[in-house]
């Protein structure tokens, strides 16, 4: 967990950098042309600061995580591939439920985006209902596991 602390500080960091930079530079670039006077752009300033602000949530997780956990053989300097070798998870060999989510989610775009308020109720109640069907698909049916 140390090296995702130390990638999203840096992003987080350099956001916050680039929003300081960026807020003055666009109200000290004046435009005659359009009579404009000096004045910050803030859509792209707030929006810098809240991707500083988001990746700074995230660096706040990684880094509580990596202070609760051993070291993981990465983030060892004595670490070797081997120490991180067997069983990685379970991966489920067929799937028809996330094709359903993303096509429940395309439904649900195309409402958004037309303004179909129809729509997107519709499409709401199906992503949920494929959310559902991914999330417990090993509980049900042939492929629950446990004894039977």
């Amino acid at each position: 967990m140390k090296t995702e602390t130390k990638l999203f500080l840096i992003v987080m960091v350099s956001m916050f950098v680039f929003a300081g930079i960026y807020a003055p530079v666009t109200y000290f670039n004046e435009n005659p042309a359009y009579g404009v006077p000096n004045q910050i752009e803030w859509v792209g300033t707030l929006a810098l600061v809240f991707s500083g602000l988001l990746t700074g949530m995230v660096w706040l997780v990684f880094w509580v995580i990596s202070r609760r956990i051993d070291p993981r053989p990465e983030d060892r300097a004595d670490g070797e591939i081997s120490d991180v070798s067997g069983e990685v998870g379970f991966f489920s060999p067929g799937s028809y439920w996330p094709l359903g989510l993303a096509a429940t989610a395309v439904l649900a775009g195309i409402g958004v985006v037309f303004w179909l308020p129809w729509l997107m109720v519709a499409g709401g109640a199906a992503l949920l209902f494929a959310t559902g069907g991914l999330t417990f698909e090993y509980y049900t049916g042939t492929r629950k596991f446990g004894p039977q």
